[in-house]
């Protein structure tokens, strides 16, 4: 069964993520290490770094995983903004290497008018000077594919693809695969023929070996929409079947899957809970004999 988890709050303490996730039943979390809508965060303290690894081992979490920064965007074009993205992203590299995370997941950004080809080279170049800068770190940076709202980066596999191929480090680099993204820029996840179809072309353009975290969420927009809003398992445009696939995928049977799903409904009920039972229920259904060897194994 895969991992399943929640991106958790760290309201009252980075240690009271896991102990929210531990209280969920999660296998797994994401957190941000700081505020998401600034550019610094206070300095760890060892009682705090201590604290946070303490709870994550109390709650048997494995693969801890941050998300960085939203104001971060190593594809701008301006050199002052590309200057703070890639100071922003080291010290987000420097909290999760020191908080023993094993990812951070990061957006490739957005080229803001200076067209793909330059964005993606931007965001290479910022990729790489951030690795040259924290050499030798465990954390694994995971670019996570987009929906392609206005000019962002990476709602084509072949973005991902690119940016790990031509990385000074490309070992570094791995996948986050949000599912409400993927369908959101065209990938059709709702059909068995969509579902097999996206998993194929991942596998020949990024590789599964190179997935190593889900973003497990459903679509308010429709396909193509390259809107990006999340909803509840089942709840949206994706609907169930992508996820009892997902869910019993064996390709996928090891890996941590997060939810990033609204965390109440419209009468204030938490739905974490409800989303995760969802999951654990489609997980204990026999494997469609569809999710098998088709598009390659991780």
């Amino acid at each position: 069964m895969p991992l399943f988890g929640a991106h958790v709050s760290i309201a009252g303490g980075l240690h009271k993520a896991a102990e929210t996730a531990a209280a969920l039943d999660c296998g797994t979390m994401q957190i941000f290490s700081k505020n998401a809508s600034q550019w610094a965060g206070k300095p760890l303290t060892d009682d705090e770094v201590a604290a946070f690894k303490a709870a994550v081992r109390k709650a048997r979490l494995k693969y801890p995983t941050a998300h960085d920064s939203y104001l971060i965007n190593l594809a701008a074009p301006g050199d002052e903004l590309f200057e703070k993205s890639i100071a922003a992203f080291v010290d987000e590299l420097n909290r999760a290497e020191r908080l023993g995370l094993s990812y951070l997941v990061t957006h490739p950004g957005a080229h803001v008018g200076s067209g793909e080809d330059a964005g993606l080279r931007r965001v290479t170049e910022g990729l790489d000077r951030a690795l040259k800068r924290t050499a030798g770190y465990k954390v694994k940076v995971l670019l996570e594919n987009t929906a392609g709202m206005g000019t962002t980066l990476g709602h084509r596999f072949e973005h991902l693809a690119r940016l790990i191929a031509d990385s000074r480090d490309p070992g570094r680099l791995a996948v986050c695969f949000d599912t409400c993204h993927a369908f959101a820029a065209g990938y059709d996840l709702s059909t068995d023929a969509g579902y097999d179809a996206t998993f194929a072309e991942f596998a020949r353009t990024v590789g599964l070996r190179r997935l190593k975290l889900f973003h497990v969420n459903d679509s308010v927009k429709p396909l193509g929409s390259r809107v990006d809003r999340h909803a509840g398992i089942g709840l949206g445009q994706i609907g169930d079947r992508a996820f009892r696939r997902l869910a019993t995928d064996p390709r996928f049977a090891r890996l941590p899957m997060v939810l990033e799903t609204p965390k109440e409904d419209a009468d204030g009920n938490p739905m974490d809970p409800l989303n995760l039972a969802r999951l654990r229920a489609f997980a204990t259904e026999a494997p469609s004999p569809r999710s098998t060897a088709r598009g390659g194994r991780v």
